[in-house]
């Protein structure tokens, strides 16, 4: 079960709130002091928390990096131009369509124009 939530720190936190409002808890990776951490440590204290990870990075939705099925989740934001209004509207597009308990282990991008989800090879 999906509770908690780890927000990358080229997110505002004000991202998190629909996150928030649907019952999840959130923690910025700026706010732990993680700021600034190449992707490769980062990753690896995202996964020894087993959180669901928010990120704008599109280095995240690589398959090849981080496999879908060997993590908490990843859900990789691309708006068409970069602001709060668009990142949190991604977020709330997501929320309204699939709750995060069921992308666990997938790596999901969502654009405006589509959400894309992928699982681990079955």
């Amino acid at each position: 079960m999906v509770r908690a939530v780890k927000l990358d720190e080229d997110l505002s936190p004000l991202v998190a709130e629909p996150l928030l409002a649907g019952g999840y808890t959130t923690t910025g990776v700026v706010e732990q002091g993680w700021g600034g951490l190449k992707d490769g440590e980062l990753w690896e204290r995202v996964c020894a928390e087993g959180v669901f990870f928010v990120t704008a990075d599109k280095g995240f939705g690589d398959v090849r990096a981080f496999p879908p099925g060997t993590h908490g989740g990843v859900l990789m934001l691309r708006p068409d131009r970069e602001s709060l209004v668009e990142f949190r509207a991604l977020v709330v597009a997501v929320l309204a369509s699939y709750h995060l308990e069921s992308l666990v282990g997938t790596i999901t991008v969502a654009s405006p124009r589509s959400i894309r989800v992928r699982r681990a090879a079955t």
